[in-house]
């Protein structure tokens, strides 16, 4: 199966589509978003991707302030969780500007909705949904965005395989064009977290989903995990994207930069060439060394024409040229006469034996 994205393929015989989601590290201005948009299309990325919400539709102050205490990645922030939000919302106006300025770039633009007025809006302007791993058992908003009609990334972090059966069940009907992606949805940039991320999760989805396309949303540092998903089968990689993780905001720390961005992409490409086929056979770049690193059965001694050949007259050594007997035949080749005279050091052809 092949899905389109603008006017790139993705599939399993297509290169790896690279997202880079600035989300909230535009820190609340057009001009650094749209930055943002040039350096991600530089460094390699295919597509910029958004995040559409509201405060209000999206976190429940009352329940935030009220849960005790911040909590995980949060509790590193200064400001509560709704103003956090506030902040990092992406104003519905920025929309048309921020798909002219990917236009300009060559790169894609798309965003994840958070709500149905966000589902609805995007909708002229983005070729591509994404879903949040936190929506992944809101089905009503899967079943809404999947009635868009295009193609659908969905995060599988925090959430166990009945959620994301339940989930796929919900869009498959109405829209075939998902890309499945495993995500582990920690985002304090500990080390501790890839012994969470479980990538092996990706053939477990193969097995069930044989047909649907793959992908890894990814929030650790490095590019471990993304050459390992790539490794697995995943044509889909989705990380965060900022031109400094200093800056101050929610998402910088663990975002890649400019410099990772970029190694990750050549590195990914690297891997795509070294996976190759899965079809064993003599690579076009070993035919040399095939001569030269194999053997052949050659004359331990001069030989007569007519002498029959036995074990202690054969040697067993480099290089294998082209005609020559190889190492399996040498029980075929005991008891054969020779129909020439062979040098010592020659190697044995079938045509200078006879049974």
């Amino acid at each position: 199966m092949e899905i389109k994205i603008g006017n790139k393929l993705i599939g399993y015989n297509q290169p790896v589509y690279f997202v880079a989601d600035i989300a909230a590290n535009h820190d609340g201005d057009l001009d650094r978003a749209k930055m943002l948009i040039h350096v991600a299309k530089e460094s390699g990325a295919d597509a910029a991707k958004f995040q559409n919400f509201k405060a209000a539709k999206i976190v429940s102050d009352y329940g935030f302030r009220h849960m005790g205490g911040q909590q995980s990645h949060q509790s590193k922030w200064k400001k509560s969780v709704f103003e956090v939000y506030q902040d990092a919302s992406v104003p519905d106006r920025w929309s048309s500007e921020l798909k002219e300025c990917c236009d300009k770039e060559g790169i894609e633009y798309f965003s994840a909705p958070y709500d149905f007025e966000s589902i609805d809006w995007l909708d002229p302007f983005i070729n591509v949904y994404k879903i949040g791993s936190g929506d992944i058992d809101w089905i009503e908003s899967l079943e809404k965005i999947a009635g868009k009609h295009k193609p659908v990334l969905l995060a599988t972090g925090a959430s166990n395989l009945a959620d994301v059966q339940r989930a796929v069940d919900a869009i498959l009907p109405i829209n075939p064009e998902l890309v499945l992606m495993q995500c582990n949805t920690n985002y304090t940039a500990e080390d501790d977290n890839f012994n969470h991320i479980h990538l092996r999760v990706l053939e477990t989805y193969h097995q069930i989903w044989p047909d649907l396309i793959l992908g890894l949303s990814d929030h650790t540092s490095g590019h471990a995990t993304v050459l390992g998903a790539v490794a697995l089968g995943a044509r889909v990689i989705e990380k965060h994207f900022t031109d400094d993780n200093n800056r101050i905001g929610p998402d910088h720390k663990f975002a890649m930069n400019p410099k990772s961005w970029e190694e990750m992409v050549v590195n990914t490409r690297q891997l795509e060439k070294a996976l190759g086929s899965r079809e064993k056979f003599i690579a076009g770049n070993e035919q040399e060394t095939c001569v030269i690193q194999r053997r052949c059965l050659r004359a331990a001694r001069d030989i007569k024409a007519g002498e029959t050949i036995t074990r202690d007259m054969i040697d067993v050594l480099r290089p294998a040229v082209k005609g020559a007997i190889l190492p399996n035949e040498i029980t075929a080749v005991v008891g054969t006469k020779a129909v020439k005279d062979l040098p010592f050091g020659v190697e044995l052809r079938w045509t200078d034996l006879v049974a």
